[in-house]
């Protein structure tokens, strides 16, 4: 029922250091207290405290190796007059939260300690002190890990919320059977693998500075304070869990605030100018798995065209470039890695259309333009991996976007029902193949059903949809964004993904709580939003390159045959 905590015991002339490396690592190593020199008592913490003895068993470090346990430090009280004692937090003054949510703690109940694992995560560094973030793991039940997330997210002093949910080797943890510090804990049937930051990191930062003396807790011993347990609400708000992955198991956390936002974007898109029916294509909660998965991802593939003007020359719409272009600028400025694919007979119009956005301001600066020809059956595995290695994927995120999708007989039909296979390049074999690659997951946004990733909905699309027996597409994406006009799906994820990065509760997840949070000065990708005078600029730059509008043909200041400026305008600004 008391809180408990880590300690590190370094000489004062590193202790400047230490205090800094704790505040830029406030997740793992959240400082409860810092002693003067030689001062063994900690009164805000506990009345009668003696740090020389108050743990059960304590470790000695020199110049970074451990040479000794002991359950006593008073022999060298010495050299401890010149020495600075640290208490952290420790996760271990969470498990009464948990425990009081319902929820079993597998290590209490298997009579052991809890699994400490060192992770591939690396700190942030501050001179001598460096080192990778070490994670302690609970088995959490599925149906559970949203409200172990809820029971701990204000424990901020006991670290906080988990800073990963799902497979261990996303952390580059190889065997949850064998933990670094602690003891192995067997996962029931139905757990989920949860991990928290862990204040063995400074044991871990301890080693590598080769300190010439230091003392450190064991890590199943540490010092019991007198003060309980509380329960402070985050400043996040109410977190919330959400699967973006199966393969590998991947969870995401978000703030229903920010998830209400993003699903009220969802619903502002959703509605139907050109009454095709799309309201039965529609998901609720897809932008919002989509935009999580996008924000987790580190490379996105990004591909439109669709050349439903076979007699024009170019063929393609104007619906669907704008929209990959607002989700590739978001992406660019929050620092991803982000590529087009598109057809071969397509790639000069879409280089052209690449300068104009840099041009326009749109984009910072240009974007790989890749084309994909499938050679044979390993054509679609070379493309999307290193090497066509399944395990050293180059993208871990694809987004099709008003992009042509391959029907169920394996033709390419525009909505009236007109094969248009001869111009289509086979890019759904890249969907289709990211189905059998671990940590690739996929998002396709249309609105009409005939769109590569539609599948998902594809019955819905054969009963709802005009022409929709023959032209449904029948490829699958994980997720499915479904907009009246597909240039305004590629708006709200843009949108959506500046939702996420300004909120606390995902920030610090994707940051594993390490550095600091951002202020709402410190927002770079703001520029990168869409607004009415850039689509405005880049509609006139299509039009003048011949793409044209998707309904009608024309080479008119409108989309779908919807006029720019009383309704596309409209959206944008209602987005924002």
């Amino acid at each position: 029922g008391y809180k408990q905590a880590n300690i590190v015991i370094l000489h004062k002339s590193l202790a400047d250091d230490f205090e800094k490396f704790c505040h830029v690592n406030d997740g793992p190593l959240p400082l409860l207290y810092r002693s003067q020199p030689g001062d063994w008592k900690c009164p805000s913490l506990r009345s009668d405290s003696d740090i020389r003895t108050d743990c059960l068993q304590y470790r000695k470090y020199e110049q970074g190796a451990c040479t000794g346990s002991l359950k006593s430090l008073k022999e060298y009280s010495e050299q401890l007059k010149d020495m600075v004692t640290f208490y952290l937090g420790c996760s271990f003054s969470s498990e009464k939260a948990i425990q009081k949510a319902g929820i079993p703690i597998r290590n209490i109940e298997q009579k052991c300690n809890a699994s400490m694992y060192k992770t591939s995560v690396p700190c942030n560094s501050i001179s001598m002190f460096h080192c990778n973030l070490v994670v302690t793991m609970r088995p959490i039940p599925e149906s559970k890990v949203g409200a172990a997330v809820l029971a701990t997210s204000g424990l901020k002093e006991a670290h906080g919320a988990p800073i990963h949910i799902g497979d261990p080797g996303l952390l580059g943890i190889r065997d949850l059977s064998k933990p670094d510090y602690g003891d192995p804990v067997d996962l029931h049937p139905g757990d989920i693998p949860v991990f928290w930051a862990s204040g063995v990191t400074g044991v871990e930062a301890i080693i590598n500075s080769r300190a010439p003396l230091a003392f450190t807790n064991s890590p199943d011993c540490t010092f019991i304070t007198d003060l309980e347990r509380g329960t402070v609400r985050s400043s996040g708000g109410v977190p919330q869990v959400h699967c973006i992955s199966r393969d590998p198991l991947h969870f995401s956390i978000v703030s229903a605030e920010a998830a209400q936002k993003i699903n009220t974007l969802e619903t502002l898109i959703g509605i139907d100018p050109g009454e095709r029916g799309i309201g039965h294509l529609q998901r609720q909660g897809e932008l919002l798995g989509a935009c999580l998965a996008m924000s987790q991802a580190g490379s996105v593939l990004v591909t439109t065209g669709f050349p439903t003007h076979y007699s024009h020359q170019p063929p393609e719409e104007n619906d669907g470039p704008p929209g990959a272009l607002a989700i590739a600028a978001m992406l660019q400025a929050l620092q991803k890695q982000v590529a087009i694919v598109t057809d071969h007979r397509a790639m000069e119009l879409n280089k052209k259309i690449i300068e104009e956005a840099v041009q326009l301001g749109i984009l910072k600066k240009p974007i790989p333009l890749l084309s994909y020809q499938r050679e044979d059956a390993n054509s679609a595995l070379m493309f999307l991996c290193e090497d066509g290695n399944p395990g050293r994927p180059r993208f871990d995120h694809l987004v099709a976007i008003e992009r042509a999708g391959m029907a169920a007989d394996g033709n390419y039909y525009n909505a009236r029902k007109v094969n248009i296979k001869h111009l289509v390049d086979p890019i759904d074999e890249l969907f289709l193949a990211a189905q059998t690659i671990p940590g690739i997951t996929t998002t396709g946004v249309g609105d009409g059903g005939n769109e590569l990733g539609m599948g998902k909905v594809k019955d819905a699309v054969k009963k709802h949809i005009k022409n929709g027996d023959v032209i449904a597409c029948d490829v699958e994406a994980d997720f499915t964004v479904v907009a009246g006009v597909s240039n305004w799906g590629g708006y709200a994820i843009a949108c959506a993904l500046h939702v996420l990065r300004c909120c606390d509760t995902h920030e610090r997840y994707l940051r594993r709580a390490l550095g600091c949070p951002r202020t709402p000065s410190q927002r770079p990708w703001l520029p990168a939003l869409p607004s009415v005078p850039k689509e405005e600029k880049l509609l006139k730059a299509l039009v003048q390159l011949g793409v044209r509008s998707g309904k009608t043909a024309s080479l008119e200041m409108e989309v779908d045959g919807l006029p720019f400026y009383s309704t596309h305008s409209l959206m944008i600004e209602k987005l924002l």
